[in-house]
This record gives C-alpha cells, sequence and structure tokens, in this order.
C-alpha cells in the first residue's frame, strides 16, 4: 500500500560531488516529510519499504551505499538515473554546480487480511 510520495532537492556548489548533492536531495525530501505513517498505520517504521529515484546529470558518479545511510529505518530500494542539472561554473573553469533530484515514496506490505479489512 502506497502511502506517500516526497521530493527533495539537493546542491554540491563548488566539489562537483554528485553522490552529496543526491544526498542533500534525500534529506530535504525526508526533513519536508512529517506525516507518521507508521504510527498511523499501526506498523513499526521498520516494516516501511522505501522506494526511491535520484536524478543526476552522471549517475554513474552517485555512490548508492553512501545514500543508504541517510536513512533512518526502513527498507530503501535506491535507483539512480539521468536528470537534475549540472550548471557551469560563471568563471568557466572546475566543477559545475550541481542539482540533484529525488522522489521517495513511501510503501508498507499489506497481506490477505488487513486487504479485506479495508
Amino acid at each position: 500500500m502506497q502511502v506517500l510520495t516526497e521530493f527533495g532537492l539537493g546542491t554540491s556548489l563548488r566539489r562537483g560531488d554528485y553522490t552529496e548533492a543526491a544526498a542533500r536531495a534525500l534529506r530535504d525530501a525526508l526533513w519536508k516529510s512529517s506525516i507518521n505513517a507508521a504510527e498511523w498505520l499501526g506498523r513499526d517504521k521498520a516494516d516501511m519499504r522505501l522506494q526511491v529515484q535520484i536524478g543526476v546529470q552522471k549517475p554513474d558518479a552517485v555512490d548508492v551505499t553512501d545514500l543508504a545511510g541517510v536513512f533512518p529505518y526502513g527498507a530503501a530500494d535506491i535507483a539512480i538515473g539521468f536528470g537534475g542539472l549540472d550548471i557551469p561554473r560563471p568563471e568557466g573553469s572546475g566543477n559545475p554546480t550541481i542539482m540533484a533530484h529525488a522522489a521517495i515514496t513511501v510503501t508498507f506490505q499489506v497481506d490477505a487480511a488487513q486487504e479485506d479489512s479495508a
């Protein structure tokens, strides 16, 4: 059962760090989400399934293992794809400013008995 989807934006202004921009996008999405989905459904927070999508211009430059550490609970399935923006620096040298976008969808597994009572 899908409970909510939240979106976030993260940046790496000078270092050109795609993983950090993605982590900041995830934290932005998490901070916006104040719904206590697990408590609302009478479930344990560990039961949450998090479907995570990250968009950056260089998906291969993102370390998915580092991103998993952003989540305080639940099981995250993280997919990195092409998206976001790379903005050239005004002086024309160095790393671009990186913008990463994130979407987090929270779901819970529902068994047949729960579906019948809904």
